[in-house]
Order: structure tokens, then sequence, then C-alpha cells
């Protein structure tokens, strides 16, 4: 596992944001493990989540012109982001989305810059693929093209059919998703710890029966 992702995993579990038990996934499935990034909930841990997007995607090589976050979770990750790569020397202009029109002021359901160029979707994980889908529509809609997405965790789950939510999407729309840490790392970091160790078998049974 790269350096990368098991510091992730470990800041992961230390901020309570990735927890063990028994969780109820959207699709209905009982999961062993819960991602809530709502639980980076202070500066400090908004800060060293935006290095970890920072470092991931500048190490993808993915070229991009612009940032693009998602209503809610993205808004907060796209801005944090958008700080993180400035501090590192690459300035990139960023807006997000309203899930509401808003009837005065400026209008609309944008805000921030311009959708153009090569546009890089930041969100924290990809469960169905719908937001992502929603999002792909504004950004066409404004004459604009979808670089790819950045997300935090890939949990390497399968939706309706054989393919992951995660790999529909890249199919769909012919872009790469990157993610700082995938499910099977998540894996590796357990079978590594003493203390967590005793989640592996159950999340080993849920990505036995539900992984792609």
């Amino acid at each position: 596992m790269d350096a990368l992702a098991q510091d992730f995993v470990r800041f992961s579990v230390e901020s309570g944001v990735l927890r063990w038990g028994e969780f109820q996934t959207k699709a209905g499935r009982l999961s062993p493990y819960f991602f809530n990034a709502g639980g980076f909930d202070d500066g400090a841990k908004l800060g060293q989540l935006a290095a970890f997007y920072a470092q991931r995607i500048v190490a993808s090589g993915i070229g991009f012109d612009m940032l693009f976050g998602p209503a809610y979770k993205g808004i907060p990750l796209v801005a944090a982001l958008a700080v993180e790569l400035a501090r590192l020397g690459h300035n990139r202009p960023f807006a997000y989305n309203r899930k509401e029109a808003k009837a005065h002021g400026e209008g609309g359901t944008l805000v921030g810059a311009a959708l153009a160029g090569r546009v890089l979707i930041i969100d924290d994980v990809i469960t169905a693929g719908t937001a992502i889908r929603e999002v792909m529509q504004i950004i066409q809609a404004q004459g604009a093209q979808a670089a790819g997405v950045l997300i935090a965790l890939n949990r390497q789950e399968r939706g309706k059919g054989e393919l992951s939510a995660i790999q529909e999407v890249e199919r769909d729309y012919g872009m790469p998703v990157v993610s700082i840490v995938s499910l099977e790392q998540v894996l590796e970091y357990l079978a590594e710890d003493a203390e967590l160790k005793q989640y592996l078998p159950a999340v080993q049974a849920y990505r036995a029966e539900y992984g792609i």
C-alpha cells in the first residue's frame, strides 16, 4: 500500500470518519464499515484532508483547468482543495452548485468561476453515481468538459450490475476517477493493525459478496 493511502486511512480512523460496526447503505446492504466525510469537521482536519486530495491529484498527472464541487459535501472540499493547490503553486478557479436556483442577486444554481475548459470534479465518495451524472449535465450545458473525478474512498462495490458505480462513470464518460484510498487498501491496513484486525473478517466477507 502506498504511504499516502496508509496515512489517509489512519487519519480517517483517528478522526472518527472511518468507523466499524453495522451500517445500512443506500442500496439496503448492511456494511461493516462507514465513511462519513462530514466528520472532517474542524479547520485542522479539513486542511489535512485538502492536503491528501492535493497530493493525490498532483501525483495522478491529470490535467485540469478548474475545480467543481457538487452540493453539498463537495462545496467545502472544493474550496479547501483550491486553497491547498494554490499554496503548492497550482492556483485554479473553482465553482460549485446550489440544490435550488437563487431567484435574487446573481441568480441561478452555479456559484464561483464560470465553467470552462477541463473541469475536475471533487467529491467524497461515489455511491450510485447519480450526483456525478447530474454534474456532467451541468458541465456539458456550459460547454465545458470533465477532466475526471477525485474522491476520498473507492468502495470497490458493485452497483446493480457487475460493475461498480465508479467503473460505470469511467465507462460512460471516458474519464478517470481517482481516489485517495480504495477498500482493498483499507483491508491491507486492517490486516496490519493489531487493534483493528478484529474487523477484518467482516469487511473481507462484505467485499467477497459485493465487491468488484
